[in-house]
């Protein structure tokens, strides 16, 4: 008798698993690999970046690459006003626009 409910026991233990293991999958498909790609994302766009390029940071400022060097970049925010951030700090690169620059306006 008791070899006869051995195997029942196992066969159970193992389908008491299958919910667990289904809902690893879907919480790796709907939380962990978007966030991977998010990240592959945010790491292309930082290596991307080039001096001249308007960018966010993650504390909102809003400035002008005009120095970079492995690890920091020099962003101006205002006239004459510059700071270093980290790379990593770069939330987004802005849509770009034109510098203002020395030609005379027609009016």
């Amino acid at each position: 008798m008791g070899q006869g409910g051995a195997p029942d026991a196992g066969a159970s233990g193992f389908a008491s698993f299958i919910p667990l293991i289904l809902m690893f999958v879907i919480f790796y498909f709907l939380l962990i690999r978007p966030q991977q790609k998010r990240n592959r994302e945010h790491r292309n766009m930082i290596a991307n970046l080039k001096k001249g390029d308007r960018i966010v940071t993650t504390g909102g400022l809003h400035g002008r690459i005009t120095g970079m060097d492995e690890t920091t970049l020099t962003v101006e925010i205002a006239d004459k006003v510059r700071v270093k951030i980290n790379r990593g700090n770069v939330a987004g690169v802005l849509p770009g626009q034109a510098p203002a620059s020395s030609e005379t306006k027609e009016g």
